[in-house]
């Protein structure tokens, strides 16, 4: 939990973090391809993940290879992954201008946190670390074990905990921003709206078939969302 500027305003910006404040793509490629090379499975190439990437993540591995991964597979490349992305990770910075966009928003007196698949207990470190921590009302991260099969539930968590501030919560008056089309899935469940960003784990065209707004940079993302914001 982050601490925020206490405002009533009613506009409130949810936060993906893989991919959308952090840009880690880079490194999420890079230690995808090292698992694969446990178990014989070719390279893949950062737009070829965009294309095929979807959560939960042994469906991606269906799409790649033809056929789920067995479990002793599964197992093997998950321990890998993590493995390798986690040992990488902190080499990963904030995308570009997300750090100003952040500052500007509270500034202004509205509200905004963060809900990401990302283990909970690496993602506050994270968020401190870049030092972002106090531009949050909270921080919410996987609890979780196991496969993930979505971030649906997660989210409806974290805008009940939100709606239970003193300040309030309207989930429709809620935009999150993500770069992955279960952001939008989540929001949708939640009842909250959504802007996807291309700057993380799917192509263009992936996110288009959500049925929501796609935008290439977060700056136009966080416009997008006020004007989401102007129609409500």
């Amino acid at each position: 939990m982050a601490s925020g500027n206490g405002s009533t305003r009613s506009d409130h910006i949810v936060w993906d973090w893989n991919g959308t404040l952090l840009h880690d793509i880079d490194v999420v490629v890079e230690a995808t391809n090292v698992s694969f090379a446990e178990i014989g499975i070719p390279p893949i190439t950062l737009e070829r993940y965009r294309e095929l990437y979807c959560v939960p993540v042994p469906r991606f591995y269906e799409r790649l290879i033809g056929r789920l991964p067995t479990d002793d597979e599964w197992a093997v490349m998950d321990s890998t992954f993590h493995r390798h992305y986690f040992a990488r990770a902190d080499s990963a910075a904030l995308a570009e201008g997300a750090a100003a966009l952040l500052a500007a928003w509270q500034e202004a007196g509205r509200t905004q946190s963060v809900c990401s698949l990302a283990p909970h207990e690496r993602l506050l470190p994270w968020v401190t670390r870049l030092g972002i921590h106090r531009h949050f009302l909270r921080v919410d991260g996987n609890v979780t074990d196991g496969v993930v099969t979505g971030k649906a539930e997660q989210m409806a968590r974290h805008l009940a905990a939100l709606s239970a501030l003193p300040s309030g919560l309207d989930p429709e008056r809620v935009v999150v921003i993500g770069d992955a089309t279960d952001d939008a899935a989540a929001a949708a469940h939640a009842g909250a709206k959504a802007v996807l960003y291309t700057g993380g784990s799917h192509s263009r065209r992936s996110l288009l078939a959500a049925g929501v707004p796609v935008v290439d940079t977060l700056d136009e993302a966080v416009r997008t969302a006020q004007e989401l914001f102007a129609r409500a």
